[in-house]
């Protein structure tokens, strides 16, 4: 029930400014059996370690991940899990698709705090290979196009913090592919 007054509240805001955000986290929170629950079989429970974008395992700690081709956004978080839409992160470039994921994975560790969440990404890319100054540049022209709303800054002003985090963040390689 929960979650219907959610989806109605955001399918709301969503036709009243387009730019969507990146992250559609609800101040609901929600178990990640009451999600399914509610969602239906349309999702599709991946669990930890094996979720595969692109050909590269991704990786948020324990979480699993849902994939909902309805949900919202091109991706969102609740507390122990995340969840991407595939419909929305068709077509996007790889690392735009793992810098969504890495936000969403950022919201596990430094909360709802949208900010914190977009340098979590940024540094992650960084430490773990998969963001160099290119894909610097195609997330900045897929997040620029956003407004912005109460908990996102516009995406112009986005980019500019994430590009301050991605100069400040040393890169190392690793094993793992996250």
């Amino acid at each position: 029930m929960r979650l219907k007054l959610f989806c109605m509240i955001t399918s709301a805001l969503v036709l009243a400014i387009w730019s969507a955000p990146v992250v559609a986290q609800s101040h609901l929170d929600i178990s990640l059996e009451d999600y399914l629950k509610e969602v239906g079989p349309r999702a599709k429970l991946v669990p930890k370690g094996k979720l595969v974008i692109d050909g590269k395992r991704k990786y948020c700690g324990n979480r699993p991940t849902v994939m909902d081709p309805k949900f919202d956004s091109w991706g969102g978080a609740y507390p122990g899990f995340v969840i991407l839409n595939p419909e929305r992160l068709k077509g996007l470039p790889t690392t735009v698709k793992f810098y969504v994921y890495a936000h969403e994975c950022g919201h596990q560790f430094v909360g709802r705090n949208e900010e914190a969440a977009d340098c979590f990404a940024v540094k992650r890319g960084r430490r773990y290979g998969w963001l160099n100054a290119q894909g610097m540049a195609q997330i900045c022209s897929f997040i620029s196009k956003l407004k912005g709303d109460g908990e996102h800054d516009a995406g112009t002003v986005r980019c500019e913090k994430m590009r301050v985090c991605y100069r400040d963040a040393a890169t190392r390689a690793s094993s793992t592919p996250n």
